[in-house]
């Protein structure tokens, strides 16, 4: 400014009356530079009313002069004008380049874009530059560019494996080479260390039957109770609830007597556990050739543990160095287990006697077998030796930060180990885990895409103990992960067939999400078709959707941190699914046969499936999360515990003055909050970023706030009302009304109204933080 000054000074000679004084103002709200030119009176008086193009064009006579002519000062002035003119024009054009610099700084060809590193990000995220988004389908097309069937293959020999047990070498080298992956494609990455107790074979194990010897059992049941058993063996079908109420309403006893039971259906735990509550001594689990054609000397190998993560650190993380008193999960089973071979099964089951198997259990292809439950001489033995070891293993992370919401996150994570070569269990998650992590970040790294929110790439150790890699580290970091991580997608067992059948399970706001991606891949058979059109159902839920189960690796992410989540799989061609799970013969070789040769194929429309969804979630404005669909489910619970409360209050079953009304009018405050938030959305706009994100968080926090706050996460890990487990569920709730049928005491129904006051306001709770603010909230209640 005096700079400027002393230029116009000079210009003047000095002459103290004749100088132009500048005021040089810049628009705080980032509009363009101002400058306020004040001329001196002299000047004034000489340029007119009009400035000095008026002065320029209308000279005024002298009365003094008969006519006009030019004199040296009427040259002075145009001179002067003339130099001012330009000197302005140089100013404000130097003011507004030197702001356009400062407001882009990082801008750069394509050719010199930044790798997609997060400094950058959070630059650009606290200078609020957003750069120009590509429409979602242009998204689509990149993405469909990036991911190929030949990347995945040379990605798929890569991490091919023969043994890469939990905290084994083999582990850790795939580890090591996720990592590398990670960093080759300019990624912040970093590993979690954990130090979890696996149990692992420690001598032999054993089966006798008759005194027989079985062979050696190559099998194991991790987390099992160690010691030996004896008693007769009883054939329970495949160990469910419903089998053995239904040995009970024969009058066949339970207690003490091994129980054997055949693979499927329900997981080994579930098997275990119920065995467990009828007082069996020992369970005997063996695959059936009608449900398994993998051989009849193939062994199997599991966990027994009715949870998920490390069972002695139940609810807390396991990291090193921490001191913790002993703790034991509830969920772990005190009687033996064991697996065996279809061929010893079929010894055993060959000299059976007893009353024959009802009809339905007699479904077996055991050669030979006649399917009898049993009789006191078929006495039989175990003996399990499993040792608790404590290991090392580390789960490994890769993040590419977004531009908008960087402390925003979805979540993809593939298990890494497995007990044999794992290749459809393990190999073809971690493969698609680091291509889509490479096709992410070059989409990024070359300018031409910035995803709003972050994405985590995850990959997990000792998922084949239950999931424990990744339950530690939710346990870890719960009380931030509930708060910034809104889905989480899982690439384990994604091919496990061919694309003629797609099967998804997951948290019912993501539905709307799950019917787009279906609208939008197509499959490998029929090109032209999209998955959606090949279901061929208009309600697609029940054809596509599985409920998700304890043994689901998204189950604890759901349940346990109320983060939205799901697991899919294409198992077209496959009457019972891949059946080579839990098995040494989990191979490329046995794969390829479940998928006509095709492993390549459906391995990328695999990818385009988790690809599409976990580009949609970082690239929308507002999240694709269906809120909606709790009400219907919670609606569909509601009308069942009411007209169970009515039967029992019209039989005398409950008191008087008891009423469901509360659980009702949280209901209703539930289907309330959704509607207003989805009027919120309708009216919102998508280019004001902290009004996006106010929806968003109140979208995202619908699945945490369903966890219940009234348990403990140790005691009930799985906290979520609707999906979880324990008496705090509306599962339970409507359980314990039907059981009020036979018995009714005073306990029975303070326990009654306990659980209905923590679900009405669990429900009313979420119902509450969906409105918003606290004066938007509706507490009818």
């Amino acid at each position: 400014m005096d700079q400027a000054r002393t230029t116009i000074s000079k210009i003047f000679n000095g002459e103290p009356r004749s100088y132009t004084r500048f005021s040089l103002t810049q628009n705080m709200e980032g509009g363009d530079s101002q400058v306020e030119m004040k001329l001196s009176p002299e000047v004034e008086e000489e340029v007119g009313t009009n400035g000095v193009g008026e002065h320029l064009n209308h000279q005024r006579e002298s009365p003094y002069r008969r006519k006009p002519s030019r004199t040296p000062k009427n040259i002075c002035f145009l001179i002067a004008a003339t130099l001012l003119l330009f000197i302005i024009g140089y100013l404000i054009g130097y003011l507004v380049h030197r702001k356009q610099d400062k407001a882009s700084p990082t801008c750069q060809t394509d050719d010199q874009a930044v790798a997609p590193r997060v400094a950058d990000d959070e630059e650009l995220s606290q200078t609020g530059y957003a750069p120009k988004q590509l429409d979602w389908g242009d998204v689509k097309k990149l993405l469909g560019d990036k991911l190929t069937i030949s990347q995945i293959e040379a990605s798929l020999r890569q991490f091919a494996s023969n043994e890469h047990s939990a905290g084994s070498p083999g582990d850790e080298a795939l580890a090591n080479k996720v990592m590398q992956r990670f960093k080759d494609n300019n990624m912040k990455f970093w590993a979690d260390e954990h130090y979890v107790t696996l149990q692992v074979p420690s001598g032999s194990n054993s089966v006798t039957f008759r005194g027989q010897n079985l062979g050696p059992v190559q099998g194991y049941l991790a987390y099992s109770a160690s010691g030996s058993a004896q008693g007769s063996v009883l054939y329970a079908y495949y160990g469910r609830v419903e089998d053995f109420d239904d040995l009970e309403d024969s009058g066949v006893g339970v207690s003490g007597r091994i129980v054997l039971v055949r693979a499927g259906y329900i997981s080994f735990a579930e098997k275990v556990a119920n065995a467990a509550n009828m007082n069996a001594s020992a369970v005997l689990i063996y695959p059936d050739p009608a449900d398994y054609t993998i051989g009849e000397g193939t062994h199997l190998f599991g966990h027994v543990h009715l949870g998920t993560g490390d069972p002695y650190t139940p609810g807390f993380p396991s990291f090193n160095h921490t001191q913790f008193p002993p703790a034991r999960s509830s969920g772990l089973p005190n009687i033996l287990a064991q697996t065996i071979t279809a061929s010893m099964a079929k010894t055993i089951m060959g000299k059976m006697g007893g009353r024959t198997a009802p009809r339905s259990w007699r479904d077996g292809a055991l050669s030979g077998v006649l399917y009898k439950l049993g009789e006191d001489s078929d006495v039989a033995s175990v003996e399990v030796n499993n040792a608790l070891v404590n290991t090392r293993v580390h789960n490994v992370f890769g993040v590419i930060k977004g531009v908008t919401d960087p402390d925003r996150y979805v979540v993809i994570g593939a298990q890494r180990d497995a007990w044999g070569p794992g290749f459809a269990k393990s190999t073809v998650g971690t493969a698609l885990l680091v291509e889509l992590a490479k096709a992410t970040s070059n989409m990024v790294r070359e300018g031409r895409f910035m995803p709003r929110r972050s994405l985590v790439f995850a990959s997990w150790s000792a998922g084949e103990y239950g999931s424990v890699g990744a339950t530690e580290w939710l346990e870890g970091y719960l009380p931030s992960l509930n708060m910034k991580a809104y889905s989480y997608i899982s690439l384990d067992g994604v091919v496990a067939g061919t694309t003629e059948k797609f099967k998804a399970s997951a948290s019912p706001l993501l539905n709307g999400l799950i019917l787009d991606t279906m609208k939008e891949v197509n499959t490998v058979h029929d090109p032209k078709k999209t998955i959606f059109a090949q279901v061929g159902e208009p309600r697609w839920e029940g054809a596509v959707l599985e409920s998700m189960e304890m043994s689901d690796p998204a189950y604890p992410f759901t349940t346990f941190s109320g983060i939205p989540s799901i697991s899919f799989r294409f198992n077209g061609g496959q009457v019972k699914g891949y059946p080579y799970y839990g098995t040494l013969q989990d191979t490329r070789e046995n794969l390829n046969s479940a998928t006509y040769g095709n492993v390549g194929q459906v391995a990328l429309a695999a990818g385009q499936v988790a690809g599409h969804m976990a580009l949609r979630l970082v690239h929308d404005h507002l999240l694709r999360l269906s809120v909606e669909t709790y009400d219907q489910i919670i609606r569909r619970y509601v009308i069942q515990i009411n007209t169970r409360v009515n039967t029992l209050l019209q039989n005398g079953r409950l008191p008087a003055n008891f009423t469901p009304q509360w659980l009702i009018s949280a209901m209703g405050s539930y289907g309330r909050g959704t509607r207003s938030i989805k009027r919120a959305i309708e009216n919102s706009d998508l280019e004001d970023t902290e009004h996006c994100r106010m929806l968003n968080d109140r979208l995202m926090r619908v699945e945490a706030n369903l966890l219940s706050p009234y348990v403990s996460p140790t005691n009930s890990p799985f906290r979520h009302i609707l999906l979880g487990s324990g008496q705090h569920t509306l599962t339970a709730l409507s359980e314990h009304l039907d059981a009020l049928k036979s018995k009714s005491d005073q306990g029975e129904i303070d326990l009654l109204q306990n659980q209905f006051a923590l679900a009405t306001w669990t429900i009313q709770s979420c119902a509450n933080a969906l409105a918003g603010e606290v004066w938007d909230m509706d507490n009818n209640i």
